[in-house]
C-alpha cells in the first residue's frame, strides 16, 4: 500500500509535488527563511513561501510565472511542509498545477 505522505527516510528525494516538467522539493533541515526548491531541466531556483520571490537561482519567466501562480494557490501547505520538515515529520505531497 502507498502511503499519502513523503516521509523522512525518503529525504533523498523530497518531492512535494511535479507539474509540467517541473520538480518542486522541501528538504529537512533546509536554511531560513522559509522555501522550497524548483528544477526544471537545467534551471534551478529557490523560492520564498511567504513573498513568492526567488531567494537564489534563475527560471526563465514561463516558468517563474507558472511556479508563482501554483505556490499562491498552495501558500499554506507550503509553510505547513515547512513547519514539518523542521519537525523531521513526513511531508504532505501538494497537488500540481493543472
Amino acid at each position: 500500500m502507498q502511503s499519502n505522505t513523503l516521509t523522512a527516510e525518503a529525504s533523498y528525494m523530497p518531492v512535494v509535488s511535479r507539474f509540467f516538467g517541473m520538480v518542486i522539493t522541501m528538504y529537512y533541515n533546509d536554511h531560513p527563511p522559509p522555501h522550497f526548491h524548483v528544477r526544471y531541466g537545467s534551471q534551478k531556483a529557490l523560492v520564498a513561501i511567504a513573498t513568492l520571490s526567488l531567494l537564489h537561482g534563475r527560471l526563465s519567466p514561463r516558468v517563474r510565472g507558472l511556479v508563482v501562480e501554483w505556490a499562491s494557490q498552495h501558500q499554506a501547505a507550503l509553510a505547513e511542509n515547512w513547519s514539518l520538515a523542521r519537525r523531521q515529520q513526513p511531508l504532505q505531497p501538494i497537488q500540481p498545477l493543472e
